[in-house]
């Protein structure tokens, strides 16, 4: 599904060059659960953007479903991030002026789908995430974990087959935090491929496979196959 060959990254911050990323080779399969472990300035977020086709590799090859994506442009790659990933952050990051019901047909009304098939796929994802009478809520007006439910439901409304999730438990409180890795991990067992970056090892010793971070390398894997 995701195969990573010597993928490096760097910026340039001032006149130095700040490796973020150094030779990383990843093999993640259809319906992995994957966390991402390390420090802050590990690597962490910009492997998770690289994969997202938030950002590109310096160096290196970036297959993605058997496809080539090292080299797409930016319109290829929204085109790509549309049909294959859906994303889930810290921060929520819904837009606060729509309500919980147009949050989540968003990125149905950005892909041309129908205005029938997306009141249908809002309708069956605002009962699927127990949020059916918040649908005419503001973000505002939302706890942080139904916020973070509508964001869930947002990020699968294209049926995505990775959902990348940064630190997607950062802002809730410890019983809301274990009800939102439930729902994650409920779509794994529906074989979508779950990547996950967090600081907490309980959170992050739920996945199947734990890739651990140091100075932009990956250092040890646990988990499943080690």
């Amino acid at each position: 599904m995701i195969r990573l060959d010597k993928v490096s990254r760097s910026f340039t911050v001032g006149d130095q060059q700040v490796a973020a990323l150094r030779n990383i080779d990843l093999n993640i399969a259809a319906g992995d659960y994957v966390s991402i472990m390390g420090p802050s300035g590990s690597g962490k977020s910009t492997l998770l953007n690289l994969i997202g086709l938030l950002d590109r590799p310096s160096s290196g090859t970036y297959k993605l479903d058997g496809g080539d994506v090292t080299d797409l442009n930016d319109v290829q790659q929204a085109r790509v991030r549309s049909k294959k990933i859906g994303f889930v952050f810290q921060s929520f990051h819904l837009v606060p002026r729509l309500t919980a019901a147009m949050n989540i047909e968003l990125p149905l009304m950005l892909a041309g789908i129908s205005p029938a098939e997306r009141k249908a796929r809002v309708v069956q994802l605002l009962d699927n995430y127990g949020l059916t009478d918040r649908a005419d809520h503001r973000p505002d007006q939302l706890s942080g974990g139904q916020r973070q439910r509508v964001a869930i439901a947002r990020a699968t409304s294209m049926h995505p087959a990775v959902l990348l999730a940064d630190e997607p438990t950062g802002n809730l409180d410890q019983a809301t935090g274990k009800e939102v890795m439930s729902l994650l991990e409920q779509l794994v067992a529906q074989k979508v491929t779950l990547i996950l970056v967090t600081h907490d090892p309980v959170i992050g010793g739920r996945a199947q496979r734990q890739l651990h971070m140091v100075d932009g390398q990956i250092i040890n894997e646990t988990g499943r196959g080690t």
